[in-house]
Order: structure tokens, then C-alpha cells, then sequence
């Protein structure tokens, strides 16, 4: 049976004649990580702020822990932890007494000293925010989403400019609040981000939901799920690669270095091995890459992840 902590349907939010939200429809299951991927202006904030009660949108439903995100959004926020792109905090506030004053808002709050040693900030418990850097910041952020011990929590880009180290942090917090029981809902530009948290993802374009599914059926949906890359000790004949079996549209980079679409590694590599010691041709260098969110994106949309 479904058990559906978010139930989406039909929504609509336009701003004037721009239909920022296009009729979106989904579910996000209990203890899910479910991830949102699309490029700037695709209309990812925009649903997540109706889902969250921040926006009021224009038609549909959406049904957060079985409450009603439009008609009673305060009683959604009391439920769910939220971190927005961008967070404003008190200058001269610690982080101690921001998420003491955060708690005070929430029928249930759990007390900073735990918060704070979950985001390792334990040492920082007296600091103003201004002192922390970047990745400690997004931290912080994180630990405030979750003042009200969240059973959903909704991250928006939450690694949007750290660094790759910075990052790393970020993906272990969450995959911690997930082992916690957490439904984790995150919007994302950084591919790798999305194929290593979310066990689905929805790529979104122009306020519509175009693919929804796991990330390793999405890429198996594409024409061509792999690459291989291969140089040759002598150039071989371009037209008879494009006759190897699960081979498509083969090109050359310069004379002797080749990417062979290909829609199967098993069908493609042996027959291609046996056809080079035919030719005399032996493989200097052979790489099978796999296909990732990107390229789906840009099959379904033509655009780049990041516009």
C-alpha cells in the first residue's frame, strides 16, 4: 500500500501571464529522499513554497502528512522543516539563542545543544553567524530546518557554492537525517548530488514535470546509456563502427581516438574487440562511461542543467 507523506496534484501558480507551475502532479513516499532537478526559472522554489505554505497557489492540491498545504499552511509549517535558498539570522544573536527563539515558534522544538553536535557546530554554540564560514553556515541552516524535529524536510539547493569537501559534509548530514526516519524533499543543479542522495528524482522544465523515476532508470531510458571511449594504434574505418552491434552514431575526435554510443556494453565491447584484432588494430586506451542526469536533462529538454 501507498504511504504517501506528499500528494501533489494538478498544482498551478502563476505570477501575471507566467505559469510558473504547470499543473504538477507526484507523490513522495514516507522516508524517501526525493529529489527535484531542473534549471534556473524551471519553477523548483515556486512548487516547493506552495507544498510548504509559504505560497499560496492558484489551482490543485497538495497534501503534506495528510494537511491540506493550501487551505491550512500553518499547521503544515508546525510539521515540517524547511531550508530556503538564501537565510537571513540575527547578527547579534548566537547560534545557541537563534534556535532557542526558533523553537519558541513550534508546538515541539529540540534543544540547540543536540542540533548543534548533530552539524559538529558543538564549539560554535556561542558565535554570531557571521563568523561561520560557508560550509559551516549551510550547517547551521540545516540544523535550524530541523528546530521542530521535522518529519519532512525540504532543502532547497542546500549546497549551492561550497566547496567539493564542504559538499561531501552537507551529503552526510543528510544522509543522516534520512537514517533518523526523515522524508527528505531537495531540489538540486549538481547532478552527482542527486544520483548519489535521491532514490527518485523528477526533472522539471518550463513549470512542468517532464521524467519522473528513479536515477538509474532515467539514464537506462536514454537512447544510448553509455559511451565508449577508445584509441586505436591505427585509424579504423568510421562507417564500418557504425555497423557493431548496439552502436549508434559513432564520431571520431581525431583520427584515431573514437566515442561509440552505444545501448549495450554487452552486445558492443566483444564484438568490437573481436572486429580491432580483425584489423589489426590494437586498443591503446577502452573506457565504458556510463550516461548521467545530465544527459537525460539535455535528451528531454535540450537545455543545460545549470542555465
Amino acid at each position: 500500500m501507498s504511504d504517501a507523506v506528499i500528494e501533489v496534484r494538478n498544482l498551478v501558480k502563476r505570477f501575471g501571464s507566467l505559469t510558473a507551475v504547470d499543473g504538477v502532479s507526484f507523490t513522495v513516499e514516507r522516508g524517501e529522499v526525493f529529489g527535484i532537478l531542473g534549471p534556473n526559472g524551471a519553477g523548483k522554489t515556486t512548487m516547493l513554497e506552495c507544498i510548504e505554505g509559504l505560497q499560496k497557489a492558484d489551482a490543485g492540491e497538495a497534501l503534506v502528512l495528510d494537511m491540506n498545504a493550501l487551505q491550512h499552511p500553518e499547521k503544515v509549517k508546525d510539521r515540517v522543516g524547511v531550508q530556503l535558498q538564501a537565510s537571513a539570522y540575527f547578527e547579534r544573536l548566537t547560534l545557541t539563542e537563534i534556535l532557542n527563539l526558533f523553537g519558541k515558534m513550534y508546538s515541539r522544538h529540540v534543544e540547540p545543544e543536540k542540533l548543534l553536535e548533530m552539524v559538529e557546530l558543538s564549539d560554535k554554540a556561542n558565535a554570531v553567524v557571521k563568523v561561520l564560514s560557508g560550509g559551516q553556515k549551510q550547517r547551521f541552516t540545516l540544523a535550524a530546518s530541523l528546530v521542530n524535529d521535522p518529519e519532512v524536510v525540504f532543502l532547497d539547493e542546500p549546497t549551492t557554492g561550497l566547496d567539493p569537501q564542504a559538499r561531501r559534509n552537507v551529503w552526510e548530514l543528510i544522509e543522516r537525517m534520512h537514517d533518523e526516519g526523515r522524508t527528505i524533499v531537495l531540489t538540486t543543479h549538481y547532478m552527482e548530488e542527486a544520483q548519489h542522495l535521491c532514490g527518485r528524482v523528477a526533472v522539471m522544465d518550463s513549470g512542468a514535470i517532464v521524467a519522473l523515476d528513479s536515477p538509474a532508470e532515467l539514464i537506462k531510458s536514454l537512447p544510448t546509456p553509455l559511451h565508449i571511449r577508445l584509441s586505436t594504434s591505427v585509424p579504423v574505418p568510421m562507417e564500418e563502427l557504425e555497423g557493431l552491434p548496439g552502436v549508434q552514431q559513432p564520431v571520431t575526435l581525431d583520427g584515431d581516438h573514437y566515442v561509440l554510443p552505444s545501448v549495450s556494453a554487452e552486445a558492443t565491447l566483444p564484438a568490437l574487440l573481436q572486429w580491432l584484432s580483425g584489423k589489426g588494430a590494437a586498443p591503446l586506451h577502452l573506457e565504458v562511461i556510463s550516461a548521467t542526469l545530465e544527459d537525460v536533462f539535455l535528451e528531454l529538454t535540450g537545455k543545460e542543467l545549470r542555465d
